[in-house]
């Protein structure tokens, strides 16, 4: 018996998606920016809220990580593990960014 995701060839199957195996990195640059930008200008507001440094740790974070990015699309050869990796910064912008908005905002709501 097989099953659909037996087939390596299925478009439908995430790890077949183009933007996973064919791109060449610029739109995963282009949306990670565009979501550090967000990112940077939410924190950038809560810099002055308690607790102190979250929002800093939060800011820094999310640019470093963007910065990861630029340099794995500038370093690494073209293919599956450079999209990939760049797919998983992008996540940890997303991660470390929201983290940061909630504890600040929690800390505010809760004194």
């Amino acid at each position: 018996m097989t099953y659909p995701d037996d087939d390596e060839d299925d478009p439908t199957l995430m790890r077949n998606q183009a933007s996973l195996t064919t791109s060449n990195g610029g739109i995963w640059l282009i949306l990670g920016g565009l979501l550090t930008l967000i990112c940077a200008v939410i924190l950038t507001f809560e810099l002055p809220l308690d607790p102190p440094g979250v929002a800093l740790f939060g800011l820094v974070s999310v640019l470093g990580l963007y910065a990861a990015m630029v340099v794995v699309r500038l370093r690494t050869e073209p293919g599956r593990k450079r999209l990939g990796t760049m797919a998983a910064l992008m996540i940890a912008i997303a991660v470390v960014g929201l983290g940061c908005v909630v504890a600040v905002a929690a800390a505010a709501y809760s004194s």
